[in-house]
């Protein structure tokens, strides 16, 4: 196959994984001196959990560039990477005699806020996330509350019970899912359903009483520690909030800030 075909292929397949949701980081040859194993305009696809497409080399060289791209999958900026390829007991990640410039460049899909619950928070909650910027999916078991009249800026609404949502849109690991429904026993029925999810986060509304109850049942159910550990409950920056949009200022916050915040840095 020739390298014009391999581009194309590799693009093909870069904005399919995009399409359905799926980030993925593009490592393209930029630049080389001497003797190397891949020239310029090769390229490869890493995906998040480790996966690749095509090949730039090879060998050390490449499993650090793939290291390199997960990182770039966190904090989704690009990258410049140089190898000397010329003495391994020196470090050099090859013995080629040459040197290599490779850029790493992430697509990322643009992230989903998923609003489980159209009450009036969760109405002021997509309004907020269309204004930021959000791909916004809003579901409601009540089906009257969870309309397009009622939620124009959602880019989706689905009415109907949880496990019909998720069918229609499914969860990837950029989506936020903020969970503000109206009682703790449509929380006992979401939540089991929400933990099997790759969501990024999973945010609960309501009092730190209220999450020691759903806690204490989502156990007896049958929930373990991990389960658990994904779900931040109360949802939400410590603000003070009392209306529904301040509400929904402290949740976009709480989201917006752990997105923005540095690789390792803990929250």
């Amino acid at each position: 196959m020739g390298q014009g075909v391999s581009q194309r292929a590799t693009l093909t397949e870069l904005l399919a994984a995009t399409e359905r949701g799926e980030g993925v980081v593009l490592a393209t040859v930029v630049d080389t001196r001497r003797s190397v194993p891949r020239r310029s305009g090769s390229n490869m696809l890493i995906y998040a959990d480790g996966r690749t497409s095509g090949t730039i080399g090879g060998g050390e060289m490449e499993s650090r560039v793939v290291a390199e791209s997960l990182v770039a999958h966190a904090d989704g900026r690009t990258r410049l990477l140089t190898y000397e390829l010329l003495d391994p007991s020196t470090g050099d990640p090859g013995v080629c005699g040459g040197e290599v410039q490779i850029y790493l460049e992430p697509h990322m899909p643009t992230p989903t806020i998923y609003v489980i619950g159209c009450g009036h928070v969760g109405k002021a909650v997509v309004e907020l996330a269309h204004w930021l910027g959000f791909r916004v999916v809003a579901t409601d078991d009540r089906v009257d509350l969870a309309t397009a009249d009622l939620l124009p800026l959602a880019d989706l609404v689905i009415g109907g019970p949880i496990e019909d949502a998720l069918a229609v849109a499914p969860v990837t690991s950029e989506t936020h899912l903020v969970v503000v429904t109206r009682n703790v026993a449509v929380d006992l029925v979401l939540l089991p359903h929400l933990v099997r999810t790759p969501a990024r986060s999973i945010g609960v509304m309501g009092s730190k009483r209220r999450w020691t109850t759903t806690r204490e049942q989502l156990t007896a159910a049958g929930l373990d520690a991990a389960d658990l550990a994904r779900i931040t409950a109360p949802i939400g920056l410590e603000l003070h909030a009392e209306t529904p949009q301040e509400i929904a200022v402290s949740i976009l916050g709480e989201i917006v800030e752990q997105r923005r915040r540095p690789v390792g840095e803990p929250g």
